[in-house]
């Protein structure tokens, strides 16, 4: 005989089984992160963001995913201000623990894209009438420069830039330079006029005495030749300084 056992029937509903909510993962995290920053960027436009949000923002192209805040603090700890990571070497940023050779390489790009931006300002016009934007352009171009580099910008006859070049690389306080060179250089280029920039790398923009002796030899140089010294500036990161302007030359 088969036994059939009697199931009771209840009226009342089943009660639903309780629901386990899984806890955000990190990526998730990160993402809503992500989202949030980019969000108040939008609304509140990129000047609104501290530095390291800035730099945090610029790094999320390089690493699509995870947390890159504290590797945009470390930058910014290990080099002092945005301007200097821009600035530093591939060798340099590759020193901070988490960098990698393509976010050195974004880093430098950002860097060369922000000095050709500043470099447009002042071609194809007299340099003399762009002065606040040659300013700007030499403070990118050298004041976190962490060597002394010495370069010339040869101008034609009507002040207009027909090159920027790196004459002379050197230590942290002491770029070697020669005066024929740089003469040589701007017959070769047919430059009727020339501004002497380079950099002092502890920050202090303060014209030294060789500093001064050197520009003396430069501007003598050009007088035999009727090449004009129209000024030299000194730059670090504290401002720069005009040799025109101290009445140094």
């Amino acid at each position: 005989m088969v036994s059939v056992t009697s199931l009771a029937v209840s009226d009342e509903p089943d009660e639903p089984a309780p629901v386990r909510r899984k806890k955000p993962s990190a990526h998730a995290h990160h993402a809503g992160h992500r989202e949030r920053l980019r969000e108040r960027a939008k609304l509140g436009g990129f000047v609104a963001l501290p530095d390291y949000e800035l730099l945090e923002l610029y790094l999320f192209r390089t690493y699509p995913r995870g947390d890159v805040k504290p590797l945009a603090k470390a930058l910014l700890t290990r080099f002092g201000s945005l301007g200097a990571v821009l600035g530093a070497t591939i060798e340099e940023l590759a020193t901070v623990p988490g960098v990698g050779e393509a976010a050195a390489m974004d880093l430098k790009l950002l860097h060369e894209a922000t000095l050709r931006a500043g470099r447009d300002k002042i071609v194809k016009r007299p340099i003399i009438s762009s002065w606040s934007a040659l300013l700007g352009y030499v403070r990118v171009a050298l004041a976190n420069e962490s060597r002394e580099q010495f370069r010339v910008l040869f101008l034609d006859k009507k002040n207009q830039l027909i090159a920027d070049e790196v004459m002379n690389r050197g230590t942290v306080d002491h770029a070697p330079v020669y005066p024929r060179e740089v003469m040589r250089r701007a017959l070769e280029l047919s430059s009727s006029n020339i501004i002497i920039l380079h950099n002092h790398p502890s920050g202090d923009p303060t014209p030294s005495r060789p500093d001064i002796d050197m520009t003396k030899q430069i501007v003598e140089a050009g007088k035999a030749l009727k090449i004009a010294v129209h000024d030299h500036l000194v730059v670090g990161r504290e401002g720069v300084a005009s040799f025109k302007a101290l009445g140094l030359m």
